[in-house]
């Protein structure tokens, strides 16, 4: 029998080359004509992209100062390398489980009564059919929200003085003694969340209230044709609507446990709530600015920023695993 002799295949010409080339994928072809096409857009895009880069990247590069011994004759970059030695002086200063546990304790505090009180408030007004009690509740809700952190600390503590506070003289009036509540270490953490709450959870719960919005009416009529009750519809059909935003806005406020605020608790600090009211924040603040000591108080936000990050990544591969709800 004849062999058969395989030919060489030959190279592809310029047809089989623009056919080949026209297999890309879109994303990777037409990226620069997309760019010429709409550079308005991008060229918006910029400035934002900026921002970041210049004040929030570029910056990182002081980092540095937590491994050196600061010194602002010489500079960030010729002060003296001393590795993790503020590290440690943090780690073996004496109070320095009392800074973590009064920075968790509030945080979770926070998170436990704060985290499902704008939901449950999206919930009570996604089921008033009265529109004007309905705006009239979610304008008193929203307001506290734009009310400044400093008259914000104010009003509690007016409030909370005694022989003159409203709520001394409530209490004095059912015949108990008047106390001075912002004096106690005990009710700090409580008046810090719950004043929190009454800020906060008006505007919290605008995004749960959109996410309701979104809810297809369908569903609810095919409830009320099955004879589900308000209680049931909640449960079936809105709980389950609100959880992928839930998922997402828990893991943020999981990321940012250890990132308390500063403002509002170093304004409600006095000599005599010191022990529960001081927090990493508000001691890096008087190590850092107050005392001088710009790179032990550089490695204590160094170490606070990487706490949050391993708690991001932890609760969002967390939540990627039980459920499809993740940032990434």
């Amino acid at each position: 029998m004849p062999r058969l002799i395989s030919k060489p295949q030959a190279e592809p010409g310029l047809a089989q080359k623009i056919s080949l080339s026209s297999q890309m994928p879109p994303s990777r072809r037409n990226i620069g004509k997309k760019i010429r096409r709409h550079w308005q857009l991008y060229l918006v895009l910029l400035l934002p992209v900026l921002y970041l880069i210049i004040f929030k990247y570029i910056p990182m590069a002081g980092i540095v100062i937590a491994f050196k011994n600061f010194n602002v004759i010489k500079g960030i970059w010729g002060s003296d390398w001393v590795g993790l030695k503020y590290f440690y002086q943090f780690f073996e200063s004496p109070n320095f489980w009392l800074y973590i546990k009064n920075t968790l304790g509030i945080s979770f505090y926070g998170l436990i009564v704060g985290f499902p009180a704008p939901i449950i408030l999206a919930l009570a007004l996604n089921e008033i059919r009265n529109d004007i009690f309905k705006k009239t509740v979610q304008m008193v809700s929203y307001a506290p929200y734009f009310i400044s952190t400093v008259i914000m600390v104010s009003i509690i503590i007016v409030n909370l003085t005694p022989h003159v506070g409203m709520v001394s003289k409530f209490f004095e009036m059912l015949g108990v003694s008047n106390t001075n509540f912002m004096g106690m270490p005990g009710l700090f953490k409580s008046i810090y969340v719950w004043s929190d709450v009454w800020q906060f959870t008006g505007y919290g719960a605008i995004i749960y209230i959109a996410a309701l919005s979104g809810v297809n009416p369908e569903l609810y009529e095919s409830a009320k044709v099955d004879g589900a009750s308000r209680i049931q519809k909640i449960l079936r059909i809105d709980i389950p609507s609100l959880i992928p935003v839930s998922v997402i806005l828990l893991i943020l406020n999981l990321g940012n446990i250890m990132k308390l605020g500063f403002e509002k608790i170093y304004l409600m600090q006095n000599p005599l709530n010191l022990s529960t009211s001081e927090v990493i924040s508000t001691y890096v603040y008087k190590v850092g600015l107050l005392g001088s000591s710009f790179s032990f108080s550089a490695a204590i936000g160094l170490f606070n920023s990487v706490i949050n990050l391993i708690l991001l990544i932890t609760v969002n591969y967390i939540a990627r695993k039980l459920s499809s709800n993740s940032l990434w």
